[in-house]
């Protein structure tokens, strides 16, 4: 298995390459829709971004707020893949979930997977069906922002601080994955916000697949001339 998700974290270096084109391409046209100031909604959802991301470095840090958020990530994930959740501790530095199974995808699911954005966006959603939100979008947008900053913020430093959960089922591929999926979800969470941001026209989803479906054969064609080129190098070498 060691070796089997070693070579699923190189497959994913081109894919993740291929996919950071299309997220900062797809952030690029809302960042152009801003400047020339026909989506302010966005600009809410960057500032509140950035705000977390200011606040991370210059306030007392929440971090019970970031541990309850990590292990009840562990275990919904590991509720949805069949694990029985038989206890959870939340303290105020670390916490603690008991699972019956675990698996790579139950481990890494924190960071990858921003709950409290996830709970934010459901919540206007639904809060929808029952009340006229549309006034308070721009706040809901700034929220939306603000956690996904403290997710990815929070998350950078777990990693940095060497969490066994990253290094259990090896840094090289959990590293990868993690880096991957954080990009799917922030597409996911730009197409979730589009068509209340207003800015549904610029993001709307067979143009991120069209955008992603050229991005992936663009990468994986130059890795493959890459390859070509050093296999002839070495190749010459040898012979």
């Amino acid at each position: 298995m060691r070796i089997l998700r070693f070579c699923i974290g190189l497959l994913l270096i081109p894919g993740s390459m291929g996919l950071t084109r299309t997220v900062v391409a797809s952030v690029g046209a809302s960042t152009t829709l801003v400047l020339a100031g026909g989506s302010r909604p966005f600009m809410a959802m960057a500032i509140g971004l950035v705000a977390a991301v200011i606040m991370f470095w210059a306030l007392p840090r929440p971090v019970r707020l970031y541990v309850l958020a990590h292990e009840l990530t562990h275990a919904l994930s590991g509720a949805l893949l069949g694990a029985r959740v038989s206890s959870l501790r939340v303290g105020a530095q670390s916490g603690h979930v008991k699972l019956s199974q675990s698996n790579w995808l139950i481990a890494l699911a924190p960071y990858f997977f921003p709950l409290y954005t996830f709970i934010v966006i459901l919540a206007y959603y639904g809060g929808l069906i029952f009340f006229d939100l549309r006034p308070y979008t721009m706040a809901w947008l700034g929220l939306v922002g603000f956690t996904l900053g403290f997710h990815l913020t929070f998350t950078i430093q777990a990693i940095a601080q060497g969490q066994g959960d990253i290094r259990a089922y090896g840094r090289f591929f959990s590293l990868s994955m993690v880096y991957f999926v954080n990009l799917l979800v922030i597409g996911l969470v730009l197409l979730l916000v589009a068509p209340l941001a207003g800015h549904g026209q610029a993001l709307t989803f067979p143009e991120l697949c069209q955008r992603f479906l050229a991005d992936q054969a663009f990468v994986w064609h130059a890795a493959g001339r890459t390859l070509r080129a050093v296999a002839g190098w070495v190749g010459g070498r040898i012979l």
